[in-house]
């Protein structure tokens, strides 16, 4: 069995969802205090909600439609990247959980570029 946190690397619903599991893991072994609930709340929300988002794309009901629910799905994972730099400044202890995070955030966030790039939709 692979421990690899994040396998599976070529299924995108597999993995946004792995990387939203990852997100909630590291948000539990934070110790919540009145500086970490506001920002461990938007990572939450942040992180998890890209793949709900691809789920949606998935199940888009038009090209357009597809298209817009991955550049939310973009929008997500960027967010997320800014709420893991903030933890960082405030967890530089916990910096062997947050990078790799961070940069599964950045290979999604190129990954789901690429995919909105790819669609090109006439006006």
């Amino acid at each position: 069995m692979n421990n690899d946190k994040f396998s599976n690397r070529y299924d995108l619903e597999e993995r946004t969802a792995k990387f939203g599991e990852n997100i909630i893991s590291f948000c539990r072994s934070v110790k919540n205090d009145k500086l970490a609930e506001p920002i461990l709340n938007q990572l939450i929300r942040a992180g998890t909600s890209v793949g709900a988002n691809y789920m949606e794309a998935n199940g888009a009901s038009s090209k357009r439609d597809f298209q817009n629910k991955i550049f939310i799905c973009k929008k997500e994972v960027q967010e997320t990247k800014h709420w893991l730099r903030m933890a960082k400044s405030f967890l530089p202890d916990k910096s062997e959980v947050i990078s790799p995070l961070g940069k599964e955030a950045q290979e999604l966030t190129l990954i789901f570029q690429k995919i909105g790039s790819t669609l090109k939709i006439g006006n």
